[in-house]
């Protein structure tokens, strides 16, 4: 994932598509989350977490996503994460949603997006 760093909060940004014929289940997924998936992402050091949707011209779909990160081990935190039974769960639902860029960094799902600006 993408990072910028403002004092101690890190601003991460990354996109990846999604199925058309998935799109109202993601949707509807996201409308209820899971209360144990959303404290994971906060005991994850997670916070102002957004996920946005758009469909391109040539018609495919694709779901970006922001955070803010607070803690002080990112890669510890995401392991942590990664690791919760609940999480697991809830990406088996979401992950065959998804399309992965082929461009993404090797191990990641989501493609990192790089910050060009930033306004406090």
């Amino acid at each position: 994932m993408g990072c910028k760093s403002s004092s101690s909060v890190q601003r991460y940004a990354s996109v990846i598509g999604v199925k058309t014929e998935a799109l109202d289940r993601y949707k509807e997924l996201h409308a209820n989350p899971w209360p144990e998936v959303n404290a994971q992402l906060k005991q994850s050091n997670i916070q102002n977490y957004s996920i946005y949707l758009t469909q391109f011209p040539d018609g495919n779909h694709y779901l970006f996503g922001y955070f803010e990160y607070t803690g002080k081990d990112f890669d510890a935190d995401m392991k942590r994460m990664g690791t919760d039974p609940k999480t697991k769960e809830w990406w088996s639902h979401t992950d065959p949603m998804q399309l992965p860029l082929e461009n993404r960094d090797k191990g990641d799902w989501w493609k990192a997006m790089e910050e060009v600006y930033h306004l406090d």
